[in-house]
């Protein structure tokens, strides 16, 4: 296991120097979900895509690469799901409804205007999830992507999945400028989930279809990351009894 994260932690670090050697990303990539020059072109192609079209609940990552996903779910009239920072929060996601916000849409995709303006939500509130949108540092053509490393991304699929609000044919892409796209092998733990599409500034790639984690996988999780995501805790003090 030391040597899956050794080897995920030197791609990562591969990919964050390639994208600020290019000057790729804006901010800096350097232990980001890296924001990244055509990630509006990277929606706009996302857009065309009939997932998309057919998909009227929308989950999002929260990350400013995504600003532009999910700005654009908002103004086509999409509800939006996105995780509270790290899970924190007793109701770990935000409700952003397009019908009932009354501040300007592209604002409350912010991910800090979205934390004081959406209606917080637990698992249990939810509805069930027609598209699924993650961020990623890098991703193959398999569609084998890492994130940052902090695992938060996988919590949040397996929640939905435990809960019942997506299933094996709900879609997850994610947007990438072509540059994270890798054709080589990515390591994978048990917990890792695989993306359907991956969607560049200059085209969707289209990965095969993978078996899904079943839902929480508690034995890949520290205490320490449980007792530090409420909605985790309050499952696993039920599990217990």
């Amino acid at each position: 296991m030391n040597r899956i994260r050794e080897v995920k932690q030197s791609i990562r670090e591969r990919v964050w120097a390639s994208l600020d050697r290019q000057k790729i990303t804006p901010q800096g990539a350097t232990g980001r979900i890296p924001n990244f020059i055509g990630a509006g072109s990277a929606a706009a192609i996302l857009a065309e895509h009939e997932a998309w079209q057919a998909a009227s609940v929308v989950k999002a990552v929260p990350d400013r690469a995504q600003l532009a996903v999910r700005a654009r779910a908002l103004e086509e009239g999409k509800r939006l799901y996105m995780a509270a920072s790290k899970l924190a929060a007793a109701k770990p996601f935000y409700l952003l409804d397009p019908a009932t916000l009354t501040i300007p849409l592209h604002d409350a995709a912010e991910r800090r205007t979205a934390a004081r303006f959406a209606q917080p939500v637990d698992v249990d509130d939810m509805d069930p999830v027609d598209l699924v949108i993650c961020g990623s540092v890098a991703v193959n053509y398999e569609g084998v992507r890492l994130g940052k490393g902090a695992g938060y991304s996988d919590i949040e699929l397996a929640l939905l999945q435990e809960a019942g609000l997506i299933g094996p044919n709900t879609l997850i892409a994610t947007t990438v400028h072509e540059l994270q796209v890798m054709n080589e092998e990515i390591p994978e733990g048990d917990h890792d989930f695989r993306v359907d599409l991956i969607i560049t500034q200059d085209r969707v790639i289209e990965c095969p279809r993978y078996r899904r984690p079943p839902g929480i996988l508690w034995e890949s999780l520290t205490p320490e990351m449980i007792s530090a995501i409420p909605t985790l805790a309050k499952r696993n003090r039920a599990a217990e009894h």
